[in-house]
């Protein structure tokens, strides 16, 4: 009998209110005009198209303090570093690897908009041991911020495959700012979405035979969810909403992502009104599919490579498809995940 829990679009939609699908229909309006310049491309049209919707994104997300745009929040010279890094996520011509390194860029300035307050941390140091040891062994010291309290009751819930390794990358920069080292345990969700369906009928699935978490270990933490792509919301609504009518009561949620749609982060921070979205960069609209447009592909596809219909990889088999590079820097972390799956 199958285990598995199911979310439809419908209940998603029950979190917006009207004023939110006002602005949402105006923005598709917004996007169909744009549109009518990619073909024949007109680049007067599409700058002045996607002005127009950048302003009028802001505005709107000046009303949600949970959703935290990079973008709107950043000075100009770290907006300019965000576009850049979006840009080459984007783009038909970045391969694999540039895509894995532009990932890891873009969750590491997500990892400093959420937990670095400049003003208000207090410092911390480190002392370290460098190579030099004539005439006498050297160290250095540097000075860091202090945000042990921000991060030590964290847990990093991958709603795997895309997911995988933008969480390990946020887990490794929780492990370098910690005073301890501290490696922050996983709990690993299977989660996937009927894409035959449409964005009026869309359904999310949890395959609770292929997850692995520990309930126990949930309950009370800050839950920290890293998705490169945030469509419609209804992974993570699945996940929490599950969490919560087995007994979990997480102290914070916090959802990681490269790509937001407005709709998305709008409706995740409604249903769950202790959760603070944290995305680089927002899109205006979502196609019939409930894909991100203009958006950047298949996110999952383009980290890991496609399965096969006949030889899906499990969890230990993207792990191992990684590589040494990916390995060796982020030993910590596929230690505990490896961990979380075997036991």
């Amino acid at each position: 009998m199958s285990n598995k829990v199911i979310l439809k679009a419908e209940d998603l939609d029950g979190y917006l209110t009207s004023e939110d699908m006002a602005e949402l229909k105006t923005l598709d309006e917004m996007f169909k005009e744009t549109m009518k310049s990619f073909d024949p491309i007109n680049e007067e049209k599409i700058i002045e198209g996607y002005d127009k919707m950048g302003d009028e994104m802001q505005k709107i997300c000046k009303k949600h303090p949970q959703i935290k745009v990079y973008t709107f929040e950043s000075e100009p010279q770290a907006q300019a570093e965000a576009s850049r890094v979006i840009s080459k996520l984007r783009d038909v011509k970045t391969d694999h690897q540039e895509f894995m390194y532009y990932s890891q860029r873009a969750y590491e300035m997500l990892f400093r908009l959420a937990f670095i307050n400049r003003k208000t941390d207090k410092r911390g140091h480190l002392i370290v041991k460098t190579p030099v040891n004539f005439p006498v062994q050297n160290y250095a010291v540097h000075k860091i911020p202090d945000i042990d309290h921000k991060i030590h009751n964290s847990v990093m819930c991958v709603m795997l495959r895309g997911a995988l390794l933008p969480s390990m990358i946020v887990s490794k920069e929780i492990e370098e700012y910690s005073s301890n080292g501290y490696i922050t345990p996983f709990a690993l969700f299977k989660i996937s979405r009927n894409d035959s369906k449409n964005e009026s009928n869309m359904e999310y699935v949890m395959d609770l035979d292929r997850s692995f978490f520990d309930l126990e270990l949930l309950n009370g933490k800050d839950l920290i969810f890293a998705d490169p792509m945030n469509a419609t919301g209804g992974s993570l609504v699945t996940v929490v909403k599950y969490l919560q009518d087995n007994g979990v009561k997480p102290n914070s949620i916090s959802f990681f992502n490269t790509i937001s749609t407005l709709k998305g982060a709008i409706r995740v921070t409604r249903a769950l009104p202790n959760l603070t979205c944290y995305t680089l960069w927002v899109d205006p609209v979502m196609n019939e599919k409930a894909y991100i447009m203009p958006g950047l592909g298949d996110a999952g596809d383009r980290l890991n490579g496609s399965d096969t219909k006949t030889h899906p990889r499990n969890i230990i088999q993207l792990l191992a498809d990684y590589g040494h590079n990916i390995s060796s820097l982020y030993r910590s972390q596929m230690f505990e995940i490896e961990r979380t799956v075997l036991g």
